[in-house]
C-alpha cells in the first residue's frame, strides 16, 4: 500500500469530518442556542470525551499497536489473535466498570468537574441526567479504539478515519429529527451520543471479521502479551494526561482575563486543528504501524527513512499551512464566525490567539510525526519525560507572556512548547542513532522557502485589508478566501514543481 496515498485518504476523511463537526456545532448552536441546557450538554459530553482521549484514542495506541505489530511479525496470526482476544477482553471489563462508575457517581461527577452547577438545581439534575446516558460512550469508542488499532496495522487506514464522520451525522440527525421527539430537546444529543458509540463500533466489525482478526470473549491472566499492553498504558496514560492537564491549566488562565478570553482560544484552536489533524494525527497514523514493523524485523535502515519521509512530508505541507494561518487569520475568522453576536473585536482578539498557534504550529505537527519513533520502539517512558519538561516551560513562558500580550500569550506558550518538545524528541532520536537524516537537506530547505516566499507575497497582496474584511458581507468573504486559498495552493506547487519537486519523490510503500 502507497503511503502517500494513505496518508491522502486520512487527511480527505478528517477533512470531512472536521467540515461535519463545524456544520454540527452551528446546527447545535441554531436549535439550542446557547444557555442552560447546552451547558449541561457539553460538561456531561467532556468527561467520557477526556476518558475517551487519554484511555483509548491515545494510551491504549501507543501501547498496543508496537506490540501488536510485534506479535504479527514474528508469532504467527494464531498467537496474534489470541493477544487480540485477550486484550479485548480484559479492556471491556475494566471498561464495562469505568461505565458503570460514571451512572452511579454521575452526581459525584458533574460536582466536581462543575461545581458551579450546584447552585442551579435544575441545570445540575440536567447534567447528571445527560451524564449517565453519555458513559456508555467510553465503553464503545474504546472499542473502537482497538478496532482502529488493529485496522491501521494491517494498512486498513481509511476504515477508523471514517468513523468519526459517523459521530457527526449521529449528533446532525438527533438535532434536526430526534430533538422534538425528546424531554427536554438536549436529551437528542445525549441519545446521539450513545448510538454513534454503537453506530461506530459496528461499521468495523465487517472489517476486522475480513482480516480474521474479530475479537472473541477469551480471557487469560497469564498471557504475557496483554499484560506487557497493560504495563505499557500506565506510562502512556501519564503522557496524555499532561497534555490535558496542560490544557486545563490554560483554561484557568484564560478564566482570569477579561471576558470573552475562554472563547477567542476556543476559536482559534478549531482552525488550528483543521492542518493538525488533517496532517499531524494522519502521519502519525499511519507512521506507528510500519515503523513498529521494521522495530519488530530489526530493520533499522528502513526505520530511518520512513521517519526522514515524514519530516520532510510535515515540512513541506506544515510550513506553508502555518505561514496561511498567521496571515489569513482575519479572513479566516471573519468567514466563518463573524455574524450574530460574534463581532469585529471578536474577531481580532481571534486572530492574535491563531497567530500564536500558527508560530509554532511545525511543532505541534512535528510531535506527531516523532513521537512514534518512540512508540514503535515501545519507549514511552522518554516521550513522557519529555512532556514533563514541556509542560514546565510552558507554564513558565505563559507567566511571563500572559501580562505582555493577554489570551495570545498562552497560544503563543502551547506554540513554543510544541517547538521545544519535537526538538528534544529529534535530538534524542539523533543521539540514540535512531534516525539518520537522509542526503539533500540543504537543498530541499531551499526550495521551500522559494515557494514560500512566492505564497507569503500571493496572500500580501492579494488579501487586503483587515478592515475590509470586518466590513464585508459574507458571500464577498467567501469568494475573496477560496481565491486566496486556491491561488496559494497553486503557486506554493507550481514553485515546487519547477524546482523539480515531483509526488512520485514522495511515494512510499507501507512496510508489509
Amino acid at each position: 500500500m502507497n503511503l502517500l496515498r494513505s496518508l491522502a485518504t486520512i487527511s480527505g476523511l478528517t477533512l470531512v469530518s472536521r467540515i461535519l463537526a463545524f456544520a454540527r456545532d452551528v446546527l447545535i448552536a441554531r436549535v439550542f442556542g446557547a444557555g442552560m441546557a447546552t451547558d449541561a450538554f457539553f460538561v456531561a459530553f467532556k468527561l467520557p470525551n477526556m476518558l475517551r482521549r487519554m484511555f483509548a484514542e491515545g494510551a491504549f495506541s501507543q501501547a498496543f499497536v508496537p506490540i501488536f505489530g510485534e506479535y504479527r511479525n514474528r508469532r504467527g496470526h494464531d498467537e496474534t489473535k489470541l493477544l487480540v482476544d485477550h486484550v479485548a477482553t480484559m479492556l471491556a471489563l475494566i471498561l464495562f466498570l469505568i461505565t458503570l462508575v460514571g451512572i452511579i457517581a454521575a452526581p459525584l461527577l458533574v460536582y466536581i468537574s462543575a461545581p458551579g452547577f450546584v447552585k442551579d438545581a435544575a441545570k445540575f439534575d440536567l447534567t447528571v441526567q445527560l451524564l449517565r446516558y453519555t458513559s456508555p460512550y467510553i465503553f464503545f469508542i474504546s472499542l473502537v479504539a482497538v478496532a482502529a488499532a488493529i485496522l491501521n496495522t494491517y494498512n486498513k487506514f481509511w476504515v477508523p478515519a471514517f468513523a468519526p464522520i459517523l459521530l457527526n451525522i449521529c449528533f446532525i440527525g438527533g438535532a434536526l429529527w430526534l430533538a422534538p421527539y425528546c424531554n427536554p430537546p438536549v436529551m437528542a444529543l445525549a441519545w446521539a451520543v450513545f448510538i454513534a458509540g454503537i453506530v461506530q463500533l459496528a461499521f468495523q466489525v465487517p472489517f476486522l471479521k475480513k482480516i480474521d482478526m474479530l475479537p472473541a470473549i477469551r480471557f487469560s491472566w497469564r498471557d504475557e502479551g496483554m499484560w506487557r499492553v497493560i504495563k505499557q498504558m500506565g506510562p502512556a496514560m501519564f503522557g496524555v494526561s499532561i497534555a490535558q492537564l496542560s490544557l486545563i491549566i490554560n483554561t484557568i488562565f484564560a478564566s482570569f482575563l477579561v471576558a470573552g478570553s475562554v472563547s477567542w482560544i476556543y476559536y482559534s484552536d478549531r482552525l488550528m486543528e483543521f492542518p493538525s489533524g488533517m496532517l499531524g494525527a494522519a502521519l502519525g497514523t499511519i507512521l506507528l504501524p510500519s515503523l513498529s514493523k521494521c522495530h519488530a524485523s530489526n530493520d533499522t535502515a528502513e526505520y530511518s527513512r520512513l521517519l526522514d519521509w515524514g519530516l520532510r512530508l510535515t515540512f513541506m505541507l506544515a510550513l506553508p499551512s502555518a505561514l496561511a494561518l498567521g496571515m489569513l487569520a482575519v479572513p479566516l475568522l471573519s468567514t466563518f464566525f463573524q455574524r450574530g453576536a460574534f463581532g469585529a473585536h471578536d474577531v481580532l482578539m481571534t486572530s492574535y490567539a491563531l497567530i500564536g498557534y500558527s508560530v509554532g504550529l511545525i511543532g505541534l505537527i512535528l510531535v506527531k510525526i516523532l513521537a512514534p519513533g518512540f512508540y514503535a520502539r515501545q519507549n514511552i517512558r522518554t516521550p513522557v519525560k519529555i512532556g514533563i519538561i514541556t509542560l514546565v516551560a510552558t507554564q513558565a513562558m505563559n507567566a511571563l507572556f500572559i501580562g505582555w500580550i493577554a489570551h495570545a500569550g498562552l497560544t503563543l506558550s502551547v506554540s513554543l512548547g510544541a517547538c521545544l518538545n519535537s526538538a528534544i524528541l529529534f535530538h534524542y532520536l539523533r543521539k540514540h542513532g535512531i534516525y539518520q537524516p537522509e542526503p539533500g537537506w540543504a537543498k530541499f530547505f531551499v526550495k521551500l522557502a522559494l515557494a514560500m516566499l512566492a505564497l507569503a507575497l500571493l496572500l500580501w497582496f492579494g488579501m487586503g485589508t483587515a478592515d475590509s474584511w470586518l466590513n464585508s458581507s459574507l458571500w464577498p468573504r467567501v469568494f475573496h478566501l477560496t481565491a486566496l486559498v486556491v491561488g496559494g495552493v497553486t503557486v506554493y506547487f507550481a514553485v515546487l514543481f519547477a524546482l523539480g519537486f515531483r509526488p512520485s519523490d514522495f511515494s512510499r510503500r507501507a512496510v508489509s
